[in-house]
């Protein structure tokens, strides 16, 4: 029965430091429910389910699963009740097999003690296809598609007998397709009475996937309500306080309408993916790449960037050909890519060090530096886009998502770009960091440098763009002025051709 109650989680209090991070936050999850659970940055959602996977103990409050008041020291007591967490980050090991990943270290033995490979194969072709998962165990891991890979996550879990399953921004690296199977795979578990917690920072998915959800704000529950009676507006108000849903919707841009364009792609060829691409963007414009993924988005993207070679057509910066990086760079081009952390960051250096890469030379005396300025530089930037961090020379990699975004945002803005690429700009930030980063990119704009946006969150293009360009399968297929786009459903159609 969906009502009944599995786990309980009351007066739920942490601190570290003496600085408490959770405040008698309560937290409840029914059976056979999927129940997400939002919050920014430090709104204590992630120190609860630590309490609740057995990372951390709690200072104080009760945990009742099933009936039973417990208090996990470590997180194998945890999976022997029953909770499994699936990370954004996967746990897998690549070179092994599927099989050899969900049974690792409870690898099924024969007599003697000697590994038993083909039961652990039988199992674990029972589990994926009680999952409707068609996936040979015998493959190694790395040969699998990022969706196939969670899906393994999901089957590990559940090899070890999970009634609650954590689920934490499982979609960040999945295509649309991976993520309606998951979806499925969700609903599947849902209805066997398996109990979900859902965190996501992609609010869509919360009005598609999820049941209830609860909201955390400074360590504090609150919100908990079924999710048709929240709605976009009130979940962002939850959130982030009153007056907050402004800046996350589309408000119509003042721009100069002589401007004249900063780029020109015309006729552009990118491999096999890109055929006959042309728009242009001008001075003081964001333009929005709109399309599935495998459209082409971001090969255009990498091409305009001078990262991937042109087969045919032009690319133009204020009128000039750019067919390098260097040449890119020269002409006042800023890539922010999709995967910051392999592709924007150096993870293991500080805040300082990432933010000073593109601007050596400008900072350059000789073979030295001018710190003092530069540190200037790096102070006024962590303050302006609003940075968390402990102090210039923090670790990026100790920093969260969002404010990793916004470092790597911060040492291309130094260099005062003509044009500014953004590749899935907020995608795994929460809701409060998207809201600066969508202020951010305004204030760009409304300064004369040209935006280009790509993003798979229809409503996140909906609030930023001026102009849409649709992309389906390597061609433009329409331009649209985001004044004449009456919902996210007709931008939707579009996309689909």
């Amino acid at each position: 029965m969906q009502d009944a109650t599995i786990l309980e989680m009351r007066d739920m209090e942490k601190s570290f430091n003496g600085i408490p991070v959770l405040k008698k936050a309560q937290f409840e999850l029914r059976r056979g429910e999927i129940h997400a659970l939002m919050g920014g940055n430090g709104a204590g959602k992630s120190t609860l389910m630590k309490i609740l996977t057995g990372v951390y103990t709690r200072d104080a409050g009760t945990l009742t699963l099933e009936g039973r008041e417990l208090n996990f020291q470590t997180p194998l007591e945890a999976e022997a009740a029953g909770v499994a967490m699936i990370f954004q980050e996967l746990s897998l090991v690549p070179t092994l097999t599927v099989a050899q990943n969900i049974f690792l270290h409870r690898e099924p033995r024969r007599a003697g003690g000697l590994l038993d490979d083909g039961a652990a194969r039988r199992r674990a072709a029972e589990i994926l296809k009680d999952l409707g998962e068609d996936i040979d165990p015998r493959t190694p891991v790395e040969l699998l598609s990022t969706g196939a890979r969670q899906m393994v996550e999901i089957a590990k879990a559940l090899s070890k007998n999970a009634r609650v399953l954590i689920m934490d921004e499982p979609t960040s690296s999945l295509s649309e397709t991976e993520t309606q199977s998951l979806f499925r795979i969700a609903r599947r578990l849902k209805d066997s009475g398996i109990s979900i917690v859902y965190i996501s920072h992609r609010m869509s998915e919360i009005f598609t996937i999820c049941d209830r959800v609860t909201v955390m704000r400074d360590g504090q529950t609150v919100l908990t309500d079924e999710c048709r009676n929240v709605g976009m507006d009130g979940l962002i108000e939850a959130m982030l306080g009153s007056g907050s849903v402004a800046s996350l919707t589309y408000r119509e841009r003042v721009r100069d309408p002589d401007a004249r364009p900063v780029l020109e792609v015309e006729g552009l060829d990118v491999g096999n993916r890109v055929r006959g691409a042309s728009f242009s963007v001008a001075a003081g414009e964001i333009v929005g790449l709109a399309g599935l993924m495998g459209s082409g988005r971001t090969e255009i993207a990498e091409a305009i960037f001078g990262v991937r070679p042109i087969g045919a057509g032009s690319v133009r910066i204020d009128g000039k050909p750019v067919t390098s990086t260097a040449e890119a760079m020269a002409a006042g081009v800023a890539l922010v890519p999709e995967d910051r952390r392999r592709q924007g960051l150096v993870l293991e250096h500080s805040v300082h060090d990432n933010f000073m890469l593109p601007s050596l030379r400008r900072f350059g005396r000789g073979v030295f530096v001018r710190d003092r300025e530069a540190a200037n530089k790096v102070e006024a930037a962590v303050r302006d886009l609003k940075i968390r961090t402990d102090g210039l020379g923090k670790v990026v990699r100790l920093l969260s998502g969002g404010n990793q975004q916004k470092v790597v945002l911060a040492k291309w803005l130094a260099r005062n770009p003509r044009l500014l690429i953004l590749d899935e700009p907020t995608v795994g930030v929460d809701i409060g960091a998207k809201a600066d980063i969508v202020a951010i990119v305004r204030a760009i704009a409304d300064k004369g440098t040209a935006v280009v946006v790509i993003s798979s969150e229809f409503e996140e293009l909906l609030a930023l763009s001026d102009r849409l360009v649709v992309l389906h399968d390597g061609a433009v297929i329409r331009t649209m002025e985001r004044r004449d786009i009456a919902s996210e459903e007709v931008l939707h159609h579009a996309v689909q051709g």
